[in-house]
């Protein structure tokens, strides 16, 4: 689901940037990686190099012919904020675009009992093409925030981009506030 959305999103462009954000990685092939571990079984070299993090951005990166920058993440309860916000920061350093794309997936079942009150994970992928502000047609920006939310950082988002809504608190534990900034004329 993060290569798919990845892939629609560079549609039509030679080369682009690449910020990976996952909280997970693909956890379920970590988990059977580490099942045949325990069963003293023979590990598969591919399975292995596949459940490492940064595996989606080597595979978009490989896919495309593309050998621009790629950034692999995780943040905790923050990767999307700081997927976003690492963007960002790309940009403000010059790059003309940078794609971010957070994905995760529903958590397997052993390590379910590890999750936080409230932070049930649910199969979900986004990817965001991000440009300077004179060439967007929404400009944000992101403001550190003391407020602290208990909105899934998925669902602000999508409220902020399908919604409309004026701003949207991201982080939980480093909480940043994504606003809408009016265009000048």
């Amino acid at each position: 689901m993060a290569l798919y959305t990845a892939w629609a999103c560079a549609e039509g462009l030679e080369s682009v940037e690449f910020v990976f954000a996952s909280r997970h990685g693909d956890l379920e092939r970590t988990l059977e990686l580490l099942t045949a571990l325990g069963k003293d079984d023979m590990l598969s070299p591919t399975a292995f190099s596949l459940s490492v993090h940064n595996s989606t951005a080597g595979l978009f990166s490989i896919a495309r012919g593309d050998r621009a920058r790629a950034t692999a993440m995780a943040a905790g309860a923050d990767t999307l904020c700081m997927g976003i916000l690492e963007g960002a920061m790309m940009i403000g350093e010059g790059a003309s675009r940078v794609l971010v794309c957070y994905a995760d997936d529903a958590v397997p079942a052993p390590y379910q009992r590890y999750l936080v009150a409230g932070e049930e994970r649910h199969p979900f992928a986004v990817s965001l093409l991000l440009t300077p502000a004179a060439e967007s047609p929404l400009r944000c920006r992101f403001v550190r925030d003391a407020a602290t939310t208990e909105e899934a950082p998925e669902t602000a988002l999508m409220r902020f981009l399908v919604d409309g809504a004026p701003g949207s608190v991201l982080g939980r534990d480093q909480p940043w506030r994504l606003e809408r900034v009016p265009h000048a004329g």
